[in-house]
């Protein structure tokens, strides 16, 4: 690779993992509901028959958006580590077949990789994660080497303590570059002061709707109290998700609603719907598109996924996403809030 050719348009930042899908029988399991949320429920110490497994190498968060920017038709690389074992020799030979530049991607010796099981059961999942305890180093990067855009994810809790501080240092010393974020787990608990330095960075902030109430204390409810509380913190476009209601997003002075795309049969597994969506806007934007046509984008992108299994498998092109806009109804477009 040239050194003219070294540039990335997207340079995602998070953990990668090994998910293995294990498709539960509708009659084996079961749902309900108590005051602490919704809860599957098996058999307990029996053996249980399950309709068949699928291992999917190279996923995650941050993993998602990369595959999802290189599809997109972006120059797009992944910052991330993995052991030295069979599965992240797998990770890393899935990432290159789906065009995902991993030469920022750490191999740690006598470390295992990140593997997940996700138990499938309907069109949900529940997952079982483990995150290994990498020594966490930001890359040193060479001029040529800085991206246009960093899309930070989830990453393993023990990341917090030094990490995103690095992560923080280097967009302030780059301030060409752009952040999306969106916040995993550990960085949704870790609270908006202890990340107050990547916010005030934050170009786009992707959330859900629970999310973006979680992160600023503001009122579910209200999407105006959400968005205004949210950029105090310093995001200059902030994109939230609502399931069955759609997206919201606002870039400080215009706000909007964008209804889903009309799913073409009922959604066969969720998992990576919100990547799919927020790598999508974020990679119309990055492409110079509006956040009115970056909302019309990021629907489409989702509502394929969920029609396959993974989060990767129904991620679309640019021209896909076209074909499908050619398609809409008429109703299918942003209205103002």
């Amino acid at each position: 690779m040239s050194a003219g050719d070294s540039q990335l348009d997207v340079l995602a930042i998070g953990d990668v993992v090994i998910d293995d899908f294990i498709k539960l029988l509708d009659d084996r399991a079961q749902t309900y509901e108590n005051e602490q949320g919704k809860w599957l429920a098996m058999p307990f110490a029996t053996k249980i028959p399950f309709d068949h497994s699928e291992v999917v190498p190279g996923v995650g968060n941050a993993a998602n958006a990369a595959v999802s920017f290189a599809k997109l038709g972006l120059k797009s690389g992944l910052i991330s580590n993995i052991g030295s074992d069979d599965h992240g020799r797998s990770v890393i030979a899935a990432l290159h077949k789906k065009k995902v530049d991993t030469r920022f991607i750490r191999v740690h010796h006598k470390k295992v990789t990140n593997y997940h099981y996700v138990l499938w059961y309907k069109e949900e999942r529940t997952i079982l994660i483990k995150h290994e305890e990498y020594d966490y180093d930001w890359p040193k990067f060479t001029p040529s080497d800085i991206p246009r855009w960093v899309y930070f994810s989830s990453i393993s809790k023990n990341a917090l303590d030094h990490y995103h501080d690095m992560v923080a240092d280097w967009l302030k010393d780059n301030p060409s570059v752009k952040l999306a974020l969106q916040p995993g787990t550990f960085q949704l608990e870790a609270g908006a002061e202890r990340l107050k330095e990547l916010y005030q960075q934050t170009e786009v902030l992707a959330v859900n709707r629970e999310e973006a109430a979680y992160i600023c204390g503001g009122n579910r409810d209200d999407m105006h109290d959400l968005f205004n509380r949210l950029h105090g913190l310093g995001p200059k476009t902030v994109v939230i998700t609502d399931g069955p209601a759609g997206a919201f997003a606002s870039d400080g002075q215009n706000r909007f609603r964008m209804p889903p795309y009309p799913d073409p049969a009922p959604p066969f597994e969720r998992t990576g719907a919100g990547d799919s969506f927020a790598s999508c806007f974020v990679a119309a934007l990055a492409k110079g598109n509006t956040i009115e046509g970056a909302l019309q984008w990021a629907p489409i992108n989702s509502m394929s996924v969920v029609q396959k299994t993974g989060a990767q498998a129904g991620l679309l092109t640019e021209a896909e996403i076209e074909d499908f806009l050619e398609k809409a109804p008429e109703w299918y477009k942003p209205e103002r809030i």
